[in-house]
């Protein structure tokens, strides 16, 4: 991965959307969420079944967060993720990274003809080790 490419996505003063985070311990929601917030970043959790994780509120939707996010991280199956690109693009949120296995081409594709930088087919845990 090209670090000045994805070095935009690393900020201390982004909020990062975690879509897909989980209070189940053996999914990578629950580990991406865990990761990037216990290594000091502000992380808000966005699922639909759950209220709460790792002890902060979680919310339905990137609308119902309080604060729009700088960054989605997409946990989430490709079709989900799709539905979720969408959304940025309304919302004015200009960074998505979507976790193996979440991206899809179209995801990929819709990002590129609006202009939201996207990184895919790399994993932000492993990544965010030269940031911080």
């Amino acid at each position: 991965m090209d670090p000045v490419r994805i070095g935009g996505f690393f900020n201390r003063d982004h909020l990062y959307a975690i879509v897909g985070a989980s209070n189940d311990p053996a999914k990578y929601g629950n580990k991406v969420y865990r990761n990037l917030k216990h290594a000091g970043f502000s992380v808000v959790p966005v699922n639909l079944r759950e209220r709460e994780i790792d002890g902060d509120p979680a919310y339905p939707s990137l609308d119902a967060c309080p604060t729009a996010p700088d960054v989605v991280v997409t946990v989430a199956p490709p079709e989900v993720t799709e539905q979720i690109v969408r959304q940025c693009a309304r919302l004015g949120i200009g960074r998505v990274w979507m976790q193996p296995g979440s991206e899809s081409e179209q995801a990929v594709a819709f990002c590129a003809q609006r202009g939201i930088a996207a990184v895919h087919h790399a994993c932000i845990m492993a990544e965010k080790g030269d940031f911080i």
